[in-house]
């Protein structure tokens, strides 16, 4: 359960009522809504980990994985200190929606660990990431289940769970896990994947709606992997970043930032607050900035209703997953702003870990030119498949949101219902 000022706000929940939401749109049975409200399977494990200092600490581990109906489960692994089980739940149904609206053959997964990576060091991290696997092996393969980097986990974590799934397994299969470093199987622009997509996914968001990238302003709260790429990214298209926010702050300048000098600012300080040149700025500041383009890149419930009043952006481009509640979304949509929703948004991460897993079944890899290209092939085609649903096949007061979802739930239950699941 997260709570956002005065509202309570429960993930699974909101997950859950998306699916009913576009069971009813679409006219079918509450039968598809009773197979897709909660995972095939959630596994909660204690997970024990020898500490620095010699002591034991046992850490909480979940894995869910919702429907395979498309294909194997496929889904990060994040390490978060208020990760929960409601949250990992409705974090994998978003993902088997992800690879509907994207195409690719997975379904949707999700795994976490409750603990404060910044308070553990480098060895201890190590032994956390290999106990992990050790407790999910059994439910984990190339074929069964694909996990992935996700909130403070990277390229290093996949390696030493790659490392122990092969371990166990007694022969390599880098396959298992994408997001991998390139000396173990890894791909080429995987990293950049998800703010890349991001970028497209708002670039065919402008044009649809008639802005011009250069010179277009936008705000960005959360400056990680997700949000830092893309901000990079939408600089080479023109755009002009006039605000950023992170954990301890943030920064403005109705001028534009230097996102390449932010980002190393940002490395070697660990934060944006205090950036030179700028003027401090708080996550409520951002959301109520003047711009033609907002992105949230951080975490879930960002934008409530609270939020959703005081926005005055053109765009949204969700590039992290589940950052609106549906008051918000409501009140988003009374205000005629274009929301490029997470599941379209931010797919280019499963749509470049496909690649990945693709290039380790065949051993053999693609150039960084071959992967960006079929990624923007892949991103624009998803976008117009949704927008063109929205506009043709919907009725006018439908969002993005509610378009993207009731495709892709068309799609899981013409493969439900010719494999005999309902």
């Amino acid at each position: 359960m997260v709570t956002q000022g005065t509202e309570k706000i429960n993930t699974y929940l909101i997950a859950q009522q998306r699916i009913k939401h576009a069971v009813e749109q679409l006219g079918l049975s509450l039968d598809v809504y009773e197979r897709l409200k909660t995972p095939h399977r959630f596994l909660e494990t204690a997970i024990p980990v020898e500490m620095d200092n010699g002591t034991i600490k046992i850490f909480l581990g979940y894995r869910s994985q919702h429907n395979p109906v498309l294909g194997p489960y496929k889904g990060g692994i994040r390490f978060h200190p208020d990760v929960d089980a409601n949250e990992v739940k409705a974090l994998s149904i978003w993902m088997t929606f992800k690879c509907a609206v994207a195409h690719v053959p997975f379904g949707g997964a999700k795994g976490a660990v409750q603990c404060n990576p910044r308070e553990m060091s480098t060895r201890e991290l190590e032994r956390l990431s290999r106990q992990y696997i050790r407790e999910m092996a059994p439910i984990l393969g190339p074929t069964k289940d694909i996990p992935a980097p996700d909130v403070n986990t990277n390229a290093q974590v996949m390696a030493w769970m790659a490392d122990e799934y092969c371990n166990i397994q007694q022969y390599n299969d880098f396959g298992v896990i994408t997001g991998k470093p390139l000396e173990v199987g890894g791909c080429v622009g995987r990293e950049t994947a998800t703010g890349r997509g991001l970028m497209y996914a708002v670039r065919e968001a402008a044009y649809v709606k008639g802005l011009t990238l250069k010179n277009a302003s936008v705000a960005l709260q959360g400056f990680g992997n997700v949000g830092s790429n893309a901000a990079r990214f939408l600089a080479q298209q023109g755009c002009k970043i006039v605000g950023v926010t992170d954990i301890m702050g943030g920064v403005y300048n109705p001028e534009g930032i230097n996102v390449e000098l932010l980002i190393k600012y940002c490395r070697e300080s660990g934060s944006v607050k205090d950036f030179p040149g700028c003027s401090p700025l708080s996550n409520k500041e951002l959301f109520a900035l003047e711009c033609d383009i907002i992105m949230p890149t951080a975490v879930e419930n960002q934008i409530t209703a609270e939020v959703a009043r005081t926005i005055r952006a053109k765009i949204i481009g969700e590039g992290a997953n589940g950052p609106t509640t549906p008051a918000a979304d409501e009140i988003l949509k009374e205000k005629d702003i274009f929301v490029v929703p997470d599941i379209l948004a931010n797919c280019g991460g499963v749509i470049v870990s496909y690649f990945e897993w693709v290039q380790n079944n065949y051993c053999y890899y693609w150039s960084k030119e071959e992967i960006e290209a079929r990624l923007e092939q892949k991103m624009v085609e998803a976008f117009h498949q949704i927008y063109d649903y929205q506009c043709l096949q919907c009725n006018s007061k439908t969002t993005m949101r509610e378009a993207a979802f009731m495709y892709a739930l068309k799609r899981l239950y013409d493969s439900m219902r010719v494999r005999g699941w309902l």
